[in-house]
Formats: structure tokens, C-alpha cells, sequence
């Protein structure tokens, strides 16, 4: 009996997108819109979707309005660009000023004023992006240290037509009446965890500095995290990094909680994002992927999860990781495949055993097909010997997603040894 492919309607979408970016795309182990001898890699990053009704900000607090928001670089450098992101918008989004500058720490709207900088696109201080693009602002001189925090300031004089955003920040931004982009602090303003319109930060360094981007769901979102704590898996991945002697590898994290492989969720599928979020990061040379528990999890609780479809399923999610790892190849990207974590103590999913199977069954294309270029068995570091269905204790949020002690084990289960050359490397 022939089968009809799921994913075959997300393929063919994400082959017939092309991502607009400003100054070019900065892919692979390039460094496109940099001058000559100019090496820029990605030191912060997001995934974008647009915002539920819940997430969004309300139209009233964008117009001629101040949004600070703190994000955290990984690795250094001796200059930074921003990009900034339209990616969801349908109309053309004014941003009319900006400015970066060395934050006093998450959870604080003050800023180093000796650090802060006027951002400029193409010499001016306004921007119009286009829908559904991101733009890269021009260069600043600023010398970041890793693991800094810095303040994206930015002003709108109105709301965007949808707003481009990533809802799981688990960082304070601010948000005050009129434009303040060159002040040190915003007394009163408002605030909420949500990034909006904003993609990446890119540093200025010598080779051999390069990205790892890390893409997935809620686990790589970092679900359970405490605001303003920074203790995503990839935040403990950063600090190893620069503990064993890999400081100039910046990590991104494209998790969106939520994620699914195939189909969408509370944002776009893996298939239709991973270019923009993975492949277009500045100086990217691997992706660590780690996606699925939501493609078994939720037609389980939909009961759509029949034998059929089951089987289609694991082999649908098999081709779309050899299509992903075949376009990050095309582009000199190493693919590290992560393995899934066991949830068979989520209320939320209450998995079956067929379920189980189903996860065990991708684990082992995971780890033995031989499609990637390396492992991260996330699921033997955070599993219970005794019980390999199930989180360990220790490591145990809500049966699905890690605690903070989980989280640090993923970030020592990936195998430095995988990032240190890439053969599909330009």
C-alpha cells in the first residue's frame, strides 16, 4: 500500500523559500557583507515565529515607543552588528533609531554608558525592512568579552503590521513611551520575557572563531528555565566551551518551544526554518539537532496516532534529517544529531508504549544510520537506568523536560572532539 508522505508539503515549501537578509547571506563559513578580510560569526541568536495573542505586545506600546531587550553573547569580539528581524511581518517594519551597549546585567534595564553605540544601516539611523526579511545593521566598534551581556535598544513609531517574535526569551525586556535608545537606563518602563525583533548578534573575530547552532524544541528553548537565570542547556554548552579551551565558538540557540520536525506548531516547522535559523548564521560550521518529541507527542493526544500513521511518521521524520543534513552539507555545515530524551512520565503526553517504540525506533536512525556527523546522546545522559523510559530523577522537571541539573548534562554530552573541524567546511 503506497503511503502519502507528510512531509512532502514542507519540503517542497522550504525549497521554494529564499530569506531575505541584509548585506547578504551569511551562511556556512562565510562572512558575506563583511569587508575584505573581515570575519564575523554569530555570538547570539533566536528563532522566529509569530506570537500567540497572549505573547504579543500590545499595539499601543509600540507606537513612538523604546524596547530594550538583554540578550547574552557567547563568544568575543572587536566589533558587533545586529540583525534585526521582519522575518513574520507582511508590510515593511520602520525601525527610525537604534543602539547596542554592554547591559548591567539580565534583569536590569540600565546599560554601561561608555559602551553604548548608535546603531547605523548603511550610514543612516533609520531602517525599513521588508516583510518576511532581516537586515544586518552596519558595524560598531564596541569590544565585547564572552558571556557579556548587551542592551539592543530600539524605536518604533509604530506597531508592526505582525510582529516578529520568540516568546520563550526567559529574558526581561523593557519597553517605554518615546525614544530612548541613547539613555542609560528606562525608570518605569514596562516589562515581559519576549524578544521581539531581533535575530542575532554578530562579533567581529579571527579565525578560527566559527558557531555552533543549536536547533529544536522547548528542551533547547530551554522550558522550566527561571528568567533572567541564562540556564538553557546551550548557556552551560557556552561556558564549557570556553572552560575547555573553545572560546571562539559561539553558540546560537533556534529552539522554539513547542517545535515540531514536520509540521508546525506554536512556530514554523524544523524543515521550513532551517535555513534561516541554522544555515544563514554568520560563521556557522555545525548544527546540533534535536527535534521529535512533539511530532510523537501531539497526535497521541489528539489520538491521530494510529498504526498507520505512526508508520509514516518515523520514516517521514527519517528523510526530512537526510534532507537537512544534505543542505547544511551543500553549505560546508557539520550536522551533530541529537537523540531524544524520554518522556514517558509527561502528563502532558502520557505516551504509550507504541509511542516509546516510536522514540526508540528514531534513536536508532539517530545513532546508527550513519546520516550525521556525530552524536549527542542526550537521551543515555538524561535517561533512568533503571527505568530508560523515563527522565532520571535528578534530572527530572515534569517528566518531559529536564531540570536545571538536566540541562547541564546535556551541555556535557555533546562531544567537543565533533566541533573542532567540519569536512564539508568552504
Amino acid at each position: 500500500m503506497k503511503r502519502t508522505s507528510i512531509l512532502a508539503g514542507a519540503v517542497a515549501a522550504a525549497l521554494a523559500t529564499l530569506t531575505l537578509t541584509g548585506c547578504a547571506s551569511t551562511g556556512g563559513s562565510s562572512s558575506s557583507g563583511a569587508a575584505a578580510g573581515e570575519h564575523w560569526v554569530a555570538s547570539w541568536g533566536t528563532a522566529q515565529m509569530v506570537p500567540q495573542s497572549q505573547d504579543e505586545l500590545a499595539p499601543a506600546q509600540w507606537r513612538d515607543a523604546t524596547l530594550r531587550q538583554v540578550v547574552r553573547v557567547s563568544n568575543a569580539g572587536s566589533k558587533v552588528r545586529i540583525k534585526l528581524s521582519n522575518a513574520m511581518g507582511v508590510t515593511p517594519l520602520v525601525i527610525d533609531a537604534a543602539s547596542v551597549a554592554v547591559s548591567s546585567g539580565p534583569g536590569k534595564a540600565a546599560l554601561d554608558p561608555a559602551t553604548l553605540r548608535a546603531l547605523r544601516f548603511n550610514g543612516s539611523p533609520s531602517v525599513t525592512i521588508p516583510g518576511g526579511a532581516e537586515y544586518l545593521s552596519d558595524p560598531v566598534d564596541l569590544a565585547v568579552p564572552a558571556g557579556a551581556d548587551l542592551a539592543l535598544s530600539l524605536h518604533f513609531p509604530s506597531e508592526p503590521s505582525r510582529q516578529t517574535s520568540h516568546p520563550g526569551s526567559r529574558t526581561t525586556s523593557y519597553v517605554a513611551p518615546g525614544q530612548h535608545v541613547m539613555d542609560a537606563d528606562l525608570p518605569g518602563a514596562a516589562t515581559f520575557s519576549r524578544w521581539y525583533q531581533i535575530a542575532e548578534v554578530d562579533v567581529l573575530a579571527a579565525p578560527p572563531a566559527r558557531a555552533v547552532v543549536a536547533i529544536g524544541d522547548s528542551i533547547t528553548d530551554g522550558y522550566g528555565v527561571a528568567t533572567d537565570t541564562n540556564a538553557r542547556w546551550t548557556d552551560f554548552f557556552a561556558t564549557r566551551l570556553r572552560a575547555g579551551g573553545m572560546g571562539e565558538v559561539g553558540v546560537v540557540n533556534a529552539g522554539i518551544g513547542g517545535g515540531r520536525l514536520l509540521r508546525d506548531g506554536l512556530g514554523p516547522n524544523m524543515v521550513s526554518r532551517f535555513d534561516r535559523d541554522v544555515l544563514e548564521r554568520a560563521g556557522v560550521s555545525h548544527a546540533i539537532v534535536m527535534i521529535g518529541v512533539n511530532d510523537f507527542g501531539i497526535p497521541h493526544r489528539n489520538k491521530e496516532d494510529s498504526p498507520a500513521y505512526r508508520a509514516a511518521l518515523v520514516l517521514d521524520m527519517e528523510q526530512a534529517q537526510r534532507q537537512l543534513v544534505a543542505r547544511a552539507h551543500a553549505r560546508g555545515v557539520c550536522v551533530i544529531g541529537g537523540t531524544i530524551t524520554p518522556y514517558s512520565g509527561s502528563g502532558y503526553y502520557a505516551p504509550g508504549a507504541e509511542n516509546e517504540s516510536d522514540r526508540q525506533a528514531y534513536n536508532r536512525f539517530v545513532r546508527e544510520s550513519g546520516v550525521f556527523d556525530g552524536v549527542a546522546d542526550f537521551d543515555v545522559a538524561l535517561r533512568d537506568p533503571a527505568r530508560p523510559a523515563y527522565l532520571k530523577k535528578d534530572f527530572d522537571n515534569d517528566g518531559l523536560h529536564p531540570n536545571r541539573a538536566g540541562y547541564q548534562a546535556m551541555a556535557q554530552a555533546v562531544p567537543l572532539e565533533l566541533l573542532k573541524s567540519c569536512k564539508y567546511a568552504r
